[in-house]
């Protein structure tokens, strides 16, 4: 298994015609995703990538089946899009889009939460670069050639990281079960720790890779789930040894605002929870080889 996507999962995009949203969608089918559908508001009966396009997420979900949904929709209207997919009955959404202002993600959140945890829609993102299951499945933007099929998750608030890290062990030969944005927005879909649950309970991934940066609480908590509950190895890098306290790193979440939140005191926190911390982005492959030993 997966976490999140497999062969058959059934994949909407929404904001499908846009030119960024065209690209990605054919490279998302040319790598084998089973994208049956885009929604545009105001643009059905066209066709994307040979894929319909609907008005409404429910008459895309109603009309194809679809459990899973890509978001490329614009800032003012992207929250909107994802509390639509939820209300659709979609089971996973990884929204793309980057410049979501705080308090639209917070009334999205609010809104998740008025589902029962059963029927609640799983988001990751915003300002992500999405998820992929490599030889089965990629829903975002990616470069799909750089991830081999084997058994570390991969796990990062860091696009680019993430690359680095599939890229470096592909050259080692060894591949990933799942690789997950969360995004570098201050409030994000999903944490750390969701994903870190999900990997411990996936038969598949056998050891974690956890790419963390400065600023927020989420490496702080996740080192104490880690802790508690996971009993798979777990190798991490944090983003920001340099950077200045108060000043904003490339990403909106990436400000140390607080205790724990600098690089440097979340590797303290996450080695003494038993984590392996690579020393450099350079050796992030390096550092997961050798703990695989």
């Amino acid at each position: 298994m997966s976490i999140y996507l497999d062969r058959n999962t059934k994949v909407l995009v929404q904001g499908i015609t846009g030119k960024m949203a065209r690209f990605h969608t054919k490279d998302m089918i040319a790598y084998g995703t089973n994208v049956v559908g885009g929604v545009v508001p105001g643009k059905a009966g066209e066709t994307v990538e040979g894929v319909p396009v609907f008005n409404t997420m429910k008459e895309a979900v109603a009309q194809t089946g679809a459990e899973a949904t890509l978001v490329f929709v614009p800032p003012p209207f992207a929250a909107d899009s994802i509390m639509e997919a939820a209300d659709a009955g979609i089971r996973y959404c990884v929204c793309i889009t980057d410049g979501i202002p705080a308090q639209d993600m917070i009334r999205v959140k609010r809104y998740m939460y008025r589902y029962p945890k059963e029927r609640r829609m799983v988001l990751t993102g915003p300002n992500c670069a999405g998820t992929i299951s490599p030889g089965k499945a990629m829903l975002g933007i990616m470069p799909g050639h750089i991830y081999l099929q084997g058994n570390v998750g991969i796990v990062g608030r860091s696009g680019t990281l993430g690359y680095e890290a599939a890229a470096q062990l592909k050259e080692r030969g060894i591949g990933i079960s799942t690789s997950v944005g969360i995004g570098g927005d201050p409030i994000n879909g999903s944490s750390f720790r969701d994903i870190l649950e999900q990997f411990e309970n996936d038969s598949e991934t056998h050891i974690i890779c956890m790419i963390g940066e400065i600023g927020g609480p989420q490496e702080a908590e996740a080192a104490e789930y880690i802790r508690d509950h996971v009993t798979k190895p777990v190798v991490a890098y944090v983003a920001g040894l340099t950077a200045p306290k108060g000043r904003t790193m490339g990403h909106a979440g990436a400000i140390i605002s607080a205790f724990g939140e600098s690089a440097s005191e979340k590797v303290e926190i996450l080695t003494a929870a038993g984590v392996t911390v690579a020393a450099n982005p350079a050796v992030i492959g390096e550092t997961i080889a050798n703990v695989m030993q």
